[in-house]
């Protein structure tokens, strides 16, 4: 009999580690190849791992609920056959790219992990830290002490993102911040340096809420929780500012009124206003790249690639962000299919990991909730997230040959919150409206 080594299986770019959801086999339990052994989730998404290979469980090296870094051995399987060397190729724990995701959906955020942060958290310990926790800790100003000092809920005391997050959001005492700013200081400058210490990113207490006998409590979910500190971390992130502009879509919705049937009929997919929408975004960046981009620190990343996130609402209630990579390469056939697969799949939760993370601008359709118009939230660490509102039938005022009428018209507005560090009124408010224009010239005479 040999004993195969079973590990974590590498899920996608940036991602080092996931959290062991439910083991569906138990040691014992004989396994058929590519059965399913245990559910497991990324700070984004849920996948199933399956058996490699036929044998029996015997051993599990983790339990529901813990941590796992990409490539660790999860569990031992008894298989036929003489002893062998391990089959499965490891996997080195993925290192943290250009980006990595914090958040999970508009849930999760993405923070740069270069070689100069790592150092500024590098202790004597051997303790081990992540490339997001480094990463976090070095935006916040964590000196290395004072990471060592801060209890670990992971595997073997293992310092895990919601362990610092709820550190820096709740109990990061003052005097740590004000004491790493002394140390830094030279001896002449301690004084000045005390007066006007570095300060803990502003939290309040928790207020306390009355309960009354027919209030229900409910727990947040997993991707809840996820979604919560990824909203708050990225409002305290970015200098949100938000333009609007209004755009008469009349030529776009008949067209489309004109072509669904027969595009249906030929590709065996409908077509939505979504990739019309993704189009007219995706022509826009490249006229404006500058939105394209994301900030570490003083410094401004020029995205290369254009990856079109777009938020999904699941059935829990939650939203996912799955993402449409190069996205200006792709015509509007190939962007239907890609809008159409992925949307389907994330609302059966069988999106993989690496279809959440690397996106560089999202579009939120506040419309389909019946919506006017939004103002969301930035993606971190985008720059730039834009909500489109419903489509509504209004009297409008055209100008005419003869003079102007006012006619019925198929009008919505587009919203674009946008981070104003980086971003000025001026870029913001002209790439909102270029965007407009692509939709407002739409050609009712295109093919498909």
């Amino acid at each position: 009999m040999a004993q195969y080594e079973l590990l974590l299986p590498k899920m996608g770019e940036s991602v080092a580690e996931a959290t062991i959801i439910k083991w569906l086999k138990q040691p014992g339990d004989m396994i058929s190849l590519d059965d399913t052994l245990l559910e497991i989730a990324t700070d984004k998404v849920d996948s199933e791992v399956p058996s490699p290979v036929a044998g029996k469980l015997i051993k599990q090296l983790y339990q529901e609920d813990e941590v796992v870094q990409v490539g660790a051995v999860i569990a031992y399987i008894e298989t036929d056959g003489e002893d062998v060397e391990e089959t499965q190729e490891t996997e080195e724990p993925v290192k943290e790219e250009e980006e990595t995701i914090l958040s999970e959906i508009p849930g999760t955020t993405q923070l740069e992990v270069k070689d100069d942060v790592q150092e500024q958290v590098k202790s004597d310990s051997d303790r081990f830290y992540s490339p997001l926790v480094r990463s976090i800790a070095s935006q916040e100003n964590i000196s290395a002490t004072e990471l060592e000092s801060i209890n670990g809920s992971g595997a073997d005391g293992r310092l895990t993102k919601d362990d610092l997050l709820s550190y820096i959001q709740q109990s990061r005492p003052a005097d740590a911040v004000v004491n790493e700013v002394a140390a830094e200081s030279k001896p002449a400058n301690i004084q000045s340096q005390q007066e006007a210490p570095r300060t803990a990113p502003v939290t309040s207490n928790p207020v306390g809420v009355s309960v009354s006998g027919g209030d229900e409590i409910i727990e947040m979910d997993r991707m809840g929780k996820l979604i919560s500190d990824h909203m708050v971390m990225s409002k305290h992130t970015s200098a949100h500012v938000t333009s609007f502009v209004e755009a008469d879509v009349t030529n776009m919705v008949l067209w489309r009124d004109k072509v669904k049937k027969n595009f249906e009929k030929r590709e065996n997919e409908k077509i939505t206003f979504t990739p019309i929408f993704i189009e007219a975004v995706t022509k826009a960046i490249k006229d404006f790249p500058m939105i394209n981009v994301s900030v570490n620190g003083t410094k401004i990343i020029k995205k290369k690639d254009i990856n079109i996130g777009m938020a999904a609402a699941l059935p829990s209630g939650n939203l996912i962000v799955p993402v449409i990579k190069n996205a200006d390469q792709l015509n509007l056939v190939g962007l239907t299919k890609s809008v159409n697969d992925l949307a389907v799949r994330a609302r059966a939760s069988k999106l993989k990991p690496d279809e959440t993370q690397n996106g560089t601008f999202t579009l939120t359709n506040v419309g389909s909730f019946g919506n006017v118009m939004g103002t969301p939230i930035i993606n971190q660490p985008q720059v730039a997230i834009l909500a489109v509102g419903a489509i509504k039938k209004k009297p409008a005022v055209l100008e005419t040959e003869y003079g102007d009428v006012i006619a019925i018209r198929h009008m919505m507005y587009l919203s674009l919150s946008y981070d104003h560090r980086v971003v000025n009124g001026a870029l913001g408010g002209t790439f909102v409206r270029r965007v407009a224009d692509y939709l407002e010239n739409w050609d009712v005479n295109r093919e498909i």
